[in-house]
Parts: C-alpha cells; sequence; structure tokens
C-alpha cells in the first residue's frame, strides 16, 4: 500500500514556533487548499482547528505523521494577504503564529475538543472514594457526562484533575474528547399560508368557517393583511414573533391553525447582521478649507502611500474621510476606518450608514461571537449582495479577510488604545495596518488633533505626506483655556470638596443657558484607595502589590490589575480603630459630588464600569446627544473624538495625576489627553470653555495645552528624546521576566541581562521591577532594550528571541516566563 503523497503545513491556535506537517488523506487531496481549516490531533488526545498554510509534497522524516482528520470548509476562509500578516506580526512582535491565528479569527471559527469526564458502565459495588470523587460521582449520575470545568467548577477548586485521575484508576469513570461545534447559524420561525389556501375561493370559505373561532379569525386576517398577498411568489416574509405581536395573541392560537393545514411555519436561516433600506443622503459638500485638505490628500497618495492629517479638533477631518471613502468604493476598493474606542463606532457608523448605506458595516469585540463570525463571512463573500465595502471598527478589524483593500483610515492615531497589551500578539494597529495596507498596495491615511511624535517625526521628515488643518469647520473658535490653580485654592480653603470656585460657577453657568457639561477624571471607581486615620494601614490586593480602589456603586474594594474584590472593614486590622477614611477621588466621586452642588442637573458617568454591557456605549451617548444629561462624567473615553453639539464647558479636574506619571512619554499624553477633551467643548455657533485644575498653573505642558501649542511640546520633548535615545530616534523592546518566586525572578533577569548586555551595553536598562512588581501573585522584573534604526536591527531582534530561548532551556531558569513586548507603550 502507498502512503500519502501530499502533506499539509497546518498553524494550531497554540503558542508554539512555527507550523507543523499533517498528511492529506488521497480522497481530501482534491479539496485541500492553502486557507482552509482543518481538524487535527495534537498531542495524545487534544483535536484542533488549523489553518492550511502550505501544501507539499515533502515528507517529514524522524517521525510517524499523523493524518488530517477532516477539511472543513468548501471555500478558505482565511487569504494570502492574511497569512502575509500574521507571519509578518509573528516576526517583528517576536511570537508565534499560532497567537497571531488566536487573536485574529473569532472564536466560533476555532474548534476545539473538551475533555468530558463519563462513568463507567461497570461501576464498581466495593470502591473506596474521598468526599469530593463522591460528589463527582453523585453529578455523574444525574448529569450523564461533565467537562472538566464544570467538575472544577462542581468541587470549587482550580484543578480538579487530581480527583479525576483518581477516579480512573479506580476504574470509576472514563473520559473523552469531545469536539466543540463552534458557531451556530440564526434561524427563525416564519409562517406562510398554506399552498391548498392560496387561492381566493378556498381562503374565503376558510374565512367563513372561523367566524365563530373569532381569535383564529382575526389572527389569520392580520397575517393576510401583514403579507398584503395570498400568493407566495409575492408576499412578504412574516415572521412569527411579528405575527404574534401584531395579533396581540398567544402561541395556542397560531398552533391551532397550523393544526388545522390553514398555516404553516418553517425555520430559515437568518442573518445576525443589520441591513436596512433607509434612504441614502447626498455627500455633504466640503468647505474650501476642507476642498484644498482633500485634494491635497489625493495629489498626496500619489507620491507616498502614508498621509498624516494633522486636524484641530471640530475642524471637519471625518467629512474629509467620507469624501475619501466615496471615491475608493466607486473604484470598487474596500475601506477600512480604524477607531480606537468602541465607543467611538456608535456615533461614526449613524453618519456613514446615511452616506453608504449597507455598504458600511461594524466589528469589534463587544459584539457576540455569532455576530463576529458572521461578519467575517460577509466579508469574504464579496459577490453577496449585502456584502460589506466599508468595516468601521477597533483593532481587531485588522484581521477580516479583506481581498481588495484600497484606503485604511487610523482616526486618532496617537491613541494607546490601538496597542494590544495582552495576550499576545502584542501588537500596534497603526503600525500594523500601514503594513497591511502595503500588502494590499493599498493607502494609509492616520488623522488626529495631536499626532504621537513618532507619526509626526515621520511626517516632518518626509517619510509621511502631511497635511494640517489648523482651522474649526464654520470658523468656529477653540476653546477659551481657564487655568484654576488648586494648590493656591486648598491653601485659601476655597475648594468646595474636589471643585474649584471657577469651575463651580462655570457648570451653574452653563446649565442655568440650557447647555451640556463633561468633568473629566482619569480614574474610574470612588476612591484609589482608604486609609485609616489613626495608624495610616491601607487596604492591599493579597494577590499584587497595589492598593485596593473603593468603588461606592458595589461598594466594595476593588483591585484594577486582578479583578480581587473584598468588602469594606468595619475596623482597622492594625490598630481596630474603626475611622477609615477615603482618599483621592474617581469619576464615581465626581459624579456623587457634583450632585450635592447641583441636586436637579442630570447627570451620567461614562467609564469602563458603566459601559461593560454590549449597548452601553450607544445608550450613554444618545442621551447625551438628545440632551437627557446635562453633566457626563468619564474618564479617557470621553476624550476620543465625540461630537457633542450643545456642550459649552469641560472641566479637566485633576491635571497633575498625568504630567507626574513616571513615564517618559507622560508629558506628551498629558498634552494629547487634555487637548483631546477640550476639544469636545465649544461646537457649532459658539466658544466653549475648558478649566484645567492644576497644582503647577507654570508647568510647561500646561501652557502648551493653553495656547494649544503642539509644535511647542514636540519640539522639547524630541530634543529630551534625542538626548537620550528614545523613540523616535530607537526602538524599545521591553522583557518581562515573570515568576512566583522572587528570588527566581531576580536570577532569571539578571542571567538574560548578562546575555543581551553583550550585544547592546549601555542600550539595555535594568533588570528593575516596575512600580507594581507583583501582579496575580507573580513577580515582575523588567529589561528595556534599545535598537538602533539601521540595516542590523532585524538581526538584533532575532538575538534577543534566540537569548530568551536560551535562557528558558536551562533547567534552572526553565520554570519562568519571559514576556516579549516590541514598541511597548
Amino acid at each position: 500500500m502507498f502512503g500519502p503523497t501530499l502533506f499539509a503545513d497546518v498553524i494550531l491556535p497554540l503558542p508554539l514556533e512555527g507550523s507543523f506537517t499533517f498528511a492529506l488523506p488521497q480522497e481530501m487531496e482534491g479539496s485541500a487548499e492553502v486557507g482552509k481549516r482543518v481538524i487535527v490531533q495534537f498531542g495524545r488526545k487534544k483535536i484542533y482547528t488549523g489553518i492550511i498554510k502550505e501544501i507539499h509534497s515533502t515528507k517529514p522524516e524522524g517521525y510517524e505523521v499523523k493524518e488530517v482528520f477532516e477539511i472543513i470548509d468548501d471555500k478558505p476562509i482565511v487569504n494570502h494577504f492574511q497569512l502575509l500578516l500574521w507571519q509578518w506580526m509573528a516576526d517583528y512582535y517576536m511570537c508565534t503564529p499560532g497567537e497571531v491565528y488566536r487573536a485574529a479569527l473569532p472564536t466560533g471559527l476555532k474548534l476545539e475538543s473538551e475533555t468530558n469526564v463519563l462513568l463507567q458502565n461497570d461501576l464498581p459495588d466495593d470502591i473506596e472514594l474521598s468526599e469530593k470523587e463522591e460528589t463527582i460521582i453523585a453529578f455523574l449520575k444525574s448529569e450523564a457526562q461533565l467537562s472538566i470545568s464544570r467538575v472544577n467548577e462542581i468541587l470549587g477548586l482550580k484543578n480538579a484533575i487530581p480527583y479525576v485521575k483518581s477516579l480512573i484508576e479506580k476504574r470509576a469513570v472514563v473520559i473523552e474528547e469531545k469536539l466543540d461545534d463552534g458557531f451556530k447559524a440564526k434561524t427563525e420561525s416564519f409562517v406562510r399560508l398554506a399552498p391548498d389556501y392560496q387561492q381566493e375561493e378556498k381562503l374565503t370559505e376558510v374565512l367563513d368557517k372561523l367566524t365563530r373561532a373569532h381569535k383564529q379569525h382575526d389572527l389569520l386576517m392580520t397575517f393576510l393583511c401583514l403579507s398584503e398577498s395570498y400568493s407566495e411568489e409575492d408576499k412578504k416574509k412574516i415572521s412569527r414573533k411579528q405575527l404574534l405581536k401584531e395579533a396581540a395573541t398567544n402561541h395556542g392560537t397560531l398552533n391551532s391553525l397550523v393544526k388545522k393545514g390553514i398555516l404553516e411555519i418553517n425555520e430559515e436561516e437568518v442573518s445576525r447582521l443589520h441591513f436596512n433600506s433607509t434612504e441614502k443622503k447626498e455627500l455633504k459638500p466640503l468647505s474650501e478649507i476642507q476642498q484644498d485638505v482633500y485634494a491635497n490628500l489625493k495629489a498626496g497618495f500619489q507620491e507616498k502611500d502614508v498621509a498624516l492629517l494633522h486636524g484641530v479638533t471640530s475642524s471637519g477631518k471625518t467629512e474629509i474621510y467620507i469624501h475619501l471613502i466615496a471615491d475608493y468604493l466607486k473604484q470598487g476598493k474596500q475601506v477600512l476606518y480604524l477607531l480606537p474606542e468602541i465607543a467611538l463606532t456608535a456615533q461614526i457608523i449613524n453618519r456613514l450608514k446615511t452616506v453608504f448605506g449597507d455598504k458600511a458595516g461594524i466589528y469589534h469585540s463587544r459584539y457576540s461571537d455569532a455576530e463576529r463570525v458572521e461578519t467575517w463571512y460577509n466579508i469574504l463573500n464579496t459577490d453577496a449582495e449585502n456584502s460589506y465595502q466599508l468595516i468601521l471598527g477597533a483593532r481587531s478589524a485588522l484581521f477580516l479577510p479583506f481581498s481588495n483593500l484600497g484606503l485604511i483610515i487610523v482616526d486618532e492615531e496617537h491613541e494607546t488604545s490601538y496597542k494590544q497589551q495582552s495576550p499576545a500578539p502584542r501588537y500596534h494597529a497603526r503600525d500594523s495596518a500601514i503594513v497591511l495596507a502595503n500588502m494590499h498596495g493599498a493607502k494609509t491615511l492616520l488623522g488626529t488633533a495631536t499626532p504621537s511624535l513618532e507619526s509626526y517625526y515621520n511626517a516632518k521628515y518626509g517619510r509621511y505626506h502631511f497635511v494640517e488643518l489648523f482651522s474649526r469647520y464654520l470658523d468656529i473658535q477653540m476653546p477659551e483655556v481657564e487655568i484654576a490653580d488648586i494648590k493656591t485654592a486648598r491653601r485659601k480653603k476655597l475648594m468646595k470638596s474636589i471643585f474649584s470656585p471657577q469651575l463651580l460657577a462655570s457648570v451653574e453657568h452653563s446649565l442655568t443657558q440650557g447647555e451640556q457639561v463633561i468633568l473629566f477624571q482619569n480614574r474610574r471607581g470612588f476612591s484609589p484607595y482608604l486609609e485609616c486615620n489613626s495608624c495610616g494601614w491601607v487596604p492591599r490586593c493579597t494577590q499584587c502589590d497595589v492598593s485596593l480602589t473603593y468603588h461606592k456603586f458595589t461598594n466594595y474594594l476593588v483591585c484594577h490589575y486582578c479583578g480581587h474584590s473584598q468588602s469594606i472593614p468595619r475596623a482597622c486590622p492594625d490598630c481596630k480603630d474603626e475611622k477609615i477614611s477615603t482618599r483621592g477621588f474617581g469619576t464615581e466621586k465626581v459624579e456623587d459630588e457634583i450632585a450635592i452642588f447641583f441636586p436637579q442637573a442630570r447627570i451620567q458617568r461614562m467609564d469602563l464600569d458603566s459601559t461593560r454591557s454590549k449597548n452601553s456605549y450607544t445608550k450613554i451617548i444618545t442621551d447625551f446627544e438628545a440632551g437627557d444629561v446635562d453633566i457626563l462624567v468619564g474618564t479617557q473615553m470621553v476624550s476620543k473624538g465625540l461630537d457633542f453639539d450643545n456642550v459649552s464647558l469641560v472641566g479637566i479636574l485633576n491635571a497633575d495625576s498625568m504630567m507626574n506619571f513616571p513615564d517618559f512619554r507622560a508629558f506628551e499624553r498629558s498634552f494629547q489627553m487634555m487637548a483631546q477633551v477640550s476639544g469636545r467643548a465649544g461646537r457649532k455657533n459658539r466658544q466653549g470653555k475648558v478649566i484645567i485644575q492644576v497644582s503647577d498653573p507654570e508647568h510647561p505642558i500646561i501652557k502648551d495645552v493653553k495656547e494649544n501649542n503642539f509644535e511647542a511640546m514636540y519640539n522639547h520633548q524630541l530634543a529630551e528624546r534625542h538626548l537620550f535615545h528614545y523613540p523616535p530616534f530607537v526602538r524599545l523592546v521591553m522583557l518581562s521576566v515573570r515568576h512566583r518566586d522572587v528570588e527566581q525572578v531576580n536570577k532569571t533577569a539578571d542571567a538574560l541581562a548578562i546575555k543581551l548586555r553583550t550585544v547592546f551595553g549601555l542600550f539595555l536598562l535594568g533588570p528593575e521591577f516596575p512600580i507594581i512588581k507583583r501582579v496575580q501573585n507573580r513577580y515582575h522584573k523588567n529589561i528595556l532594550i534599545k535598537i538602533k534604526k539601521d540595516k542590523d536591527a532585524s538581526g538584533k531582534r532575532e538575538f534577543i528571541r534566540q537569548s530568551c530561548k536560551d535562557i528558558l532551556l536551562n533547567p534552572y531558569h526553565r520554570s519562568a516566563q519571559i514576556v516579549i513586548d516590541v514598541d511597548p507603550m
């Protein structure tokens, strides 16, 4: 018998280097294609969905090759451009293709097996069981089978596998691997007239017979009115849900008509995506200045692939984007419009839908997994009637199966939200978008009122096309910025709780005029920490080296790093004093305190805690736009590109906390944050006001924000970074060594630093503990490497990667973890 002649290199969703080769059975050779999903066994029993990366005839040597179990797809679900992007990400961000694959595909497209526990058919009578083993057996007798995660839940343990293994050895249970079905299409019940009653005579006859059955008669008449036709070909589709609602009746009445053979119910597959036939509007005409910028960008794209649009807040950048999008859609191209926050999609998609209708779709992590899968297939099937040509989304939208990209817009390109922090791949969506566009031969437009220093530097030195737009739309004035010296106000005892007299007076004036107010505090929760008045004890997380934040809404202390929560202590555990006070303030406290001064005002809070549900962002923004909220209190979410017509005042409550953060980007980010949130004030027909509460009114960044002087901030920061070798003059790589034992962390980090210092010398900083050195009971120690931008940069990255591998091959260091973060933010 001849063996297989074709083999498939398969990417698996695992943090392992490279791809893995499987044999293609003869019957699968004709249907195997690059980009299709296959089911394979990896390890003894685990089953995974892999992606075919390459098909070849070279048989691996040295081990027995396993066969592909099944090819799932009729057509590839991953295209050539995506595989190129995955490989680039794995190389540049020093991770594995499997980690990129895991991040790229929606969960519903990644089928994985789950280990289930089942009772033996002939359970021994004389078996001796522990209490926990008896619990497992009792549940198995009622539930037939249990997943390992369910066993953990039942026993209240993180790892119940030892008990399962013990039961296997006692021949009480067996285990089996069951493949998770993944994505399931959505179906809906539709009602139709039975074929025998699609003639008018028959229908009249049955209506006469139903005159005594009033509910059935009314339901049938409602159905006929809704469907508008007797004929199956011409009638409208009526869902069971719609029919019962319109007829104001129950399922029993409908079932009676079905049993009589008058109506029929059938299940049909329906889309979870929302398509509607709303009338599209024409493009709004651009102002003369906007038209010049638009023409400048189009001309610039003839010479360069990337352009930076530096336009002040409320200058009409979005309208310019829309005109550019229209150009590319007319050419039959696809467009990707990236936003840093999911909150922004609600407002922007409405503007896009009015112009582009159902050609525009959304993709982000707040969508259900099934919705993301359907969006994936929608873009994959470019010939379909409702195929999206324009996608609006957060950073994960980069991974969609675009086949004909013409333009990528990265709005608010400076935002740190574009950087994936954890898990791998720790990619930056802006930089990855530029690479993806280049692969498609497409263009990239970066837009912002406060560019990142890296992008501005690239534009200034000719790498990007550069366009500036310094006048607001309709010549609206930039907001007046007023500085409130809270240090002096506290000394003179003029502060009212956390508010300066200037801020309270301005809030009162705005509310009196029927205008809206935004209050910005970049810290959620009620108070950053509690403190004992007698001994200074502060409640800290048991798993992290950080104080617990008090959340008044839930009345719990919460760790913002690991999620640990605990109730408020009645007394100090050290000195037993019951006087424990809150210190500092977050958005919850701002919301509470401002309500005391303005009890009639309608106040809403917008932060991570208040926007956890899918549509919470949309509701808050819609209510504020509609004028149902007077004061919006928020974190950085309120600073990112939202447009509100009636906001006349913005209050920044604590500028010091941003500027005093120990990071080389602290001043840049402080300027960006304050300038962006200030830009929410003064839209349409009036100048707005911004009040910044700060302890040092003479700080250079405060002066730059007051004068809206981005250039001054840029020049000062650039000089410092050139002197101390920081981006944009070098690239950074952060290595974080992690372990539960602090001594192990120290020794592994020292060994790694010694190895790396042979190449990087003084361009290696550390190892040093970060401000918070323990998170989730694991100690962290960081090594920062600066890589010069020269021809040898890729070789140095490979040396870093290989050095990390070599250290972990040492038995003494094997238990440690090394996390690599390229271009850390």
